[in-house]
């Protein structure tokens, strides 16, 4: 996480989703957007009162963080990121797995991969 800040205010949220470009997996959605930090990516993470209650939604959000974090030294700087977890996907069936297939895939999609990994 030394290349990563998390995004905490509503208007940080807004403007990525609003301006940011679309991308989406079985499980994960995300808006990429371009910062003008260029040593620096920012994450956001939003996963809706729908889900579950806060257990749940703290659980996905760790495993979020956690696929996050493999990932971090591998993907370019300069981006601010918000994940979010799609409405139609089943919680009981979103694992730690198929979060890394869905950012992988998200990151392919983008761009944002510095190089091939596994």
């Amino acid at each position: 996480m030394k290349n990563t800040k998390m995004l905490k205010k509503n208007y940080e949220f807004k403007r990525v989703l609003s301006k940011g470009i679309y991308y989406s997996g079985d499980d994960l959605e995300a808006f990429i957007l371009k910062n003008n930090k260029k040593n620096i990516n920012f994450l956001g993470l939003a996963i809706s009162v729908k889900v579950g209650k806060a257990v749940k939604r703290n659980h996905l959000k760790r495993l979020i963080r956690e696929n996050y974090y493999f990932y971090e030294n591998h993907i370019n700087l300069g981006y601010s990121i918000v994940f979010l977890l799609k409405k139609k996907s089943k919680v009981e069936d979103v694992d730690f797995y198929s979060i890394k297939n869905d950012m992988k895939n998200i990151f392919d999609k983008a761009n944002l991969l510095k190089r091939e990994i596994i």
